[in-house]
């Protein structure tokens, strides 16, 4: 059995900082983490910094983000917590983040948490310029119908739109594609 002091001493894999991302709960939507909405971009261990350090590269989902700093603290914390003292965040602007970021558990936690997620991919580059998308159908979260309305363009935060469904009658959010 490892002792703690020992524990210290070892340098956890690239895998295992992954799975600690992986618990860091997204500060508006907690059911998501930061890996299932595609912030965190790259986790690597520089052997070159004195001692070694962390770097976690992220993406905010947009600039004027109110979440970001939140974000940003508690991936240090995590990290802190289990035992990475030399911690770097990187950010990484370009590209710049989209919902096609989104991976599929993170999708089927929107879901589940009651907001639809995005319907389509966020930029079909073959479309770029040349069409007119028609509107999604989107899915309300409850009960699955199709039969659903857009309320509002914007929702309870400016990257959800308001739906209600025709069937079960009930709003929900959508999380747009961006």
């Amino acid at each position: 059995m490892v002792d703690a002091t020992m524990e210290a001493l070892i340098t956890p894999d690239v895998a295992t900082v992954w799975r600690w991302l992986a618990d860091v709960p997204d500060p508006e939507i907690p059911v998501l983490s930061v890996v299932d909405l595609g912030i965190v971009r790259d986790v690597a261990f520089d052997e070159a910094r004195a001692g070694g350090e962390w770097v976690v590269t992220i993406t905010p989902t947009y600039s004027g983000c109110p979440a970001t700093a939140v974000i940003a603290t508690s991936i240090i914390d995590v990290l802190h917590a289990h035992g990475l003292a030399n911690v770097r965040l990187a950010t990484q602007l370009s590209p710049p983040w989209t919902t096609d970021w989104l991976t599929a558990e993170g999708k089927r936690k929107l879901a589940e948490y009651g907001i639809a997620p995005p319907a389509h991919q966020a930029i079909p580059v073959g479309a770029i310029g040349r069409t007119v998308r028609a509107a999604p159908d989107i899915g309300c979260p409850r009960c699955g119908s199709k039969r659903t309305e857009r309320v509002s363009e914007f929702g309870s935060t400016p990257c959800k739109a308001m739906y209600r469904c025709r069937d079960c009658l009930e709003p929900f959010d959508y999380f747009k594609p961006h």
